[in-house]
């Protein structure tokens, strides 16, 4: 289907009809000559504001520079006028200098914020304006300058200005700059845009540069600006700098907000809010301001997506359109294919060596190298942190701000001097951890995005490919719509939709269910049929080596071991980089056997959307033990942190607690506020708590003789300042400015060098030995094993293992649940 198909016609054939009918009636004399001409300066404002809209809806840039491109237009047509400059002329140098100075502003723009990109624009306007006024030679200065008849050049006849002409050519063309607006939005140009504002990043992965689509989108609606510039010139017939102030871009963003941004009905709102408000304001006897004011803010409290929209979605209830049945899931009803092996003459596609990424003095990956042949499946494995993203980003050229080393060649060739964008064009697909989709385009237009063109073509292998996974039913649904299962199958199948020849998959298995997961499985296999080779990661392993041919094995950045799936972990230094190295064993209290629980889960589900991250937990905390909670990324472990806190209600179940309670969470990551100092930092936690006066005076004693002397001498230094340990053992100190009786460390040694893990895991030995009750989140199983009364080792959201590391044969029985998550261990103690 072409952008001139009929279907698209027909959807733009409204506004040029709405066009001749308006015509028609002006030219009747239905219209008293002064109505006619707001109906003319009306069909100007709809050209402008559907200038700004579509850029706002589609490109996401909020401009403040169009009253300048505006007013380039007309004087560009005043001043050729009265020198005879020819229609042709006009228009073109007018659209040629806007679309010239609104690429420099979408390309220079991309690289910012959109509050420095609106201080961009704003300083365009006022330097643009200024030089208009001062440029008296050209423009008149504060007198203007009047606008004359134009002749065409081709022989179009000549346009009078201020007269019915005028108005008559100013509907005209508003409904032909509607009409294109109809063509642009089925086409890949709307897709590309709305990609590139939406998720940058994963635009990038498809061969989408922001910065290009910015400039571009800039470049022509600063054309549909200027033109209308040109349009006002005629129907007004004299230019003088007054229309085109400041107050104008405020004006046009109003009236964008009002109308609906990324809607061209609400361009069309927006063009006579602008035409009819000064009348309206005068008639109800309040300055324009103060009504343009009170509309904007009732407009943003009662109608936020603009009139249009709202509307819209009013009609959709009334006609109901919409449905309120989920779609559903297809399911598997049979195994995946066997793996084929790759051709033993299959050709090196892929071989990195000796690569490495550095942020600034942290090294990410170093010394990674590794070869992939053609039709072959390389699983990359390691714990959190290990460096396996960050070596996917390598591949796809999307790491950002880090420092790359070494090589890589792609069928021959350099890949590391490639940009993000051109890798899609060499043949390689990339798919994200948490299937980064565009959530403004449809489940078709997510694969059709890929193409800078749009054809009958592509149309028809787009749907093909949804086929194929399972996505045609919903193929004009927004991802949001989706199940997580399915939302992560649109993101597989944007990654196949130009058949890559190096599929790269970042946790592809995460979050879904065993049948999902199947389904996820037969598509790989499908992909190895035809020759594809695979470079995947994930942490659910039986998964993950049911599909691979070879695994390389990584550990805080470095690989440590590489062979076939079925003897990998066997491998000691591979297990240690899952399971942790024995450090020294933590003191703790004894426990006499009569103490009372905590806190106690029953039969806890909890789910995200379509994702289910805890599965039937029954788990008792006592009172003054030291629990520890161990298993691979994504295994639940932060969940179920958080339920254990209260602060995350679960889907299904119940937590019950003992008696009063108070708990603290130290999140992952720490999340300390680094501007703030180490006293600040206390002190936020303690207000949170309601500590006061002389109570927080006490507490911030108290706190500061748990910490280390090198910290207590450092309280008024901002937090950025410490080391990682340091600031764990600041966010552990926040936590207990609360006093209390249950502590919650998410991941305390990630990061730490093993010195500094020693001290973290020493000081809440002290504060166990002190009567708290501690829960510990740990990925190392022998961390956990050598500073915990009891281990629990959770595997893709379940129980898989539970006991004492006292008991000798337990440790056996979590390494095993720890992998292979086997729920039916011969040592599963008694919960509770």
């Amino acid at each position: 289907m072409s952008v001139f198909s009929r279907s698209n016609l027909f959807r733009a054939g409204p506004g040029p009809l709405a066009a001749v009918a308006l015509i028609l009636v002006l030219h009747s004399g239905a219209i008293p000559p002064f109505q006619a001409y707001s109906v003319g300066l009306a069909g100007v404002y709809t050209i402008l504001v559907l200038s700004v809209n579509l850029l706002a809806g589609w490109a996401g840039i909020w401009s403040i520079a169009h009253p300048a491109f505006f007013a380039l237009g007309a004087y560009f047509a005043a001043y050729g006028s009265s020198h005879g400059w020819s229609l042709e002329v006009v228009v073109l140098g007018a659209a040629g200098c806007a679309a010239a100075f609104g690429a420099f502003l979408g390309g220079a723009g991309a690289r910012f914020s959109m509050l420095y990109l609106a201080l961009l624009t704003l300083a365009f306007t006022m330097v643009s304006l200024e030089v208009m006024g001062q440029w008296t030679g050209v423009t008149g200065g504060d007198q203007g300058i009047p606008m004359e008849k134009l002749h065409s050049a081709l022989g179009l006849g000549t346009l009078a200005s201020a007269g019915t002409q005028a108005q008559y050519i100013a509907v005209g063309a508003a409904g032909v700059a509607l009409a294109v607006g109809a063509l642009a939005r089925p086409s890949a140009l709307r897709m590309r845009l709305v990609a590139a504002k939406s998720h940058p990043l994963a635009a990038r992965s498809v061969g989408i540069a922001p910065e290009a689509q910015s400039a571009l989108a800039f470049a022509v609606s600063a054309v549909f600006a200027a033109l209308a510039g040109v349009l006002l010139a005629l129907v007004v017939g004299f230019v003088s700098p007054d229309p085109f102030s400041l107050a104008l871009a405020i004006s046009l963003i109003a009236a964008c907000v009002l109308g609906g941004a990324g809607t061209l009905l609400g361009a069309v709102v927006g063009g006579a809010y602008l035409t009819w408000a000064p009348t309206a304001a005068e008639s109800v006897g309040v300055p324009q301001p103060i009504l343009q004011g009170v509309v904007l803010i009732a407009a943003l409290l009662f109608l936020p997506g603009g009139v249009v929209p709202f509307l819209g979605r009013a009609l959709r209830r009334l006609s109901a359109r919409t449905t309120a049945q989920p779609p559903t899931p297809v399911e598997a009803t049979e195994a995946a294919p066997p793996v084929p092996a790759p051709a033993p003459t299959a050709p090196e596609l892929l071989r990195v060596d000796d690569v490495g990424v550095s942020f600034g003095g942290v090294k990410a990956l170093e010394g990674a190298s590794m070869t992939v042949r053609a039709g072959e499946t390389v699983a990359i494995i390691g714990p959190n942190g290990a460096g396996k993203t960050t070596l996917l980003n390598v591949l796809s050229g999307l790491v950002g701000g880090g420092r790359v080393t070494g090589d890589a060649q792609y069928a021959g060739k350099p890949l590391l001097k490639s940009r993000s964008t051109a890798r899609r064009g060499l043949g390689i697909g990339r798919t994200f951890q948490h299937a980064e989709t565009f959530p403004e385009l449809t489940v078709a237009e997510n694969i059709l995005c890929t193409h800078r063109r749009v054809t009958a073509q592509h149309r028809a292998k787009a749907a093909e490919l949804l086929q194929s996974v399972g996505l045609a039913p919903f193929a004009d649904r927004r991802p949001a719509e989706l199940p997580f299962g399915l939302h992560k199958r649109l993101d597989l199948a944007r990654a196949l939709a130009e058949e890559p020849e190096l599929l790269v998959l970042d946790e592809p298995f995460g979050g879904l269910d065993a049948a999902e997961r199947t389904l996820l499985a037969r598509q790989i296999v499908r992909q190895q049929q035809r020759g594809t080779a695979v470079v995947i990661i994930d942490h659910v392993l039986d998964d993950l080596f049911a599909v691979a041919h070879r695994v390389v094995a990584f550990d805080f950045g470095r690989p440590v071991g590489e062979g076939l799936p079925g003897t990998i972990l066997d491998d000691p230094r591979v297990r240690s980089s899952y399971l942790g190295e024995g450090g020294d064993r933590v003191e703790l209290p004894r426990r006499d056997g009569l103490t009372r629980t905590a806190v106690h889960l029953t039969a806890i589900d909890h789910s995200y959307g379509g994702v289910t991250a805890l599965r039937g937990i029954d788990l008792a905390v006592a009172r003054g033990a030291v629990l520890g909670v161990v298993g691979a990324n994504g295994a639940g472990k932060s969940t179920l942190g958080q339920i254990l806190h209260g602060t995350l209600a679960p889907t299904e179940g119940r937590r019950t607690v003992d008696g009063e309670l108070r708990s603290a969470l130290v999140p992952e990551g720490r999340a300390l506020f680094k501007t703030l100092s180490l006293r600040e930092n206390l002190e936020v936690a303690a207000y949170a708590a309601g500590i006061k006066g002389a109570d927080l005076r006490t507490r911030l004693e108290q706190t500061g003789e748990w910490l280390p002397p090198r910290l207590r001498e450092r309280m008024g230094m901002p937090a950025a300042g410490l080391s990682g340990g340091e600031q764990q053992i600041l966010a552990i100190a926040r936590a207990l400015m609360a006093r209390p009786d249950l502590l919650i460390v998410d991941e305390p040694a990630l990061g730490l060098s093993p010195a500094m893990v020693t001290e973290v895991y020493a000081r809440l030995g002290r504060l166990a030995r002190e009567g708290m009750t501690v829960v510990l989140l740990e990925q190392s199983l022998t961390r956990a094993v050598s500073a915990c009364h009891e281990v629990v080792v959770l595997h893709d959201g379940r129980v898989a293992a539970q006991g004492e590391p006292a008991d000798p044969e337990f440790l056996a029985q979590a390494e095993q649940a720890y992998f292979d998550g086997e729920e039916d261990a011969p040592m599963a103690a008694a919960q509770g």
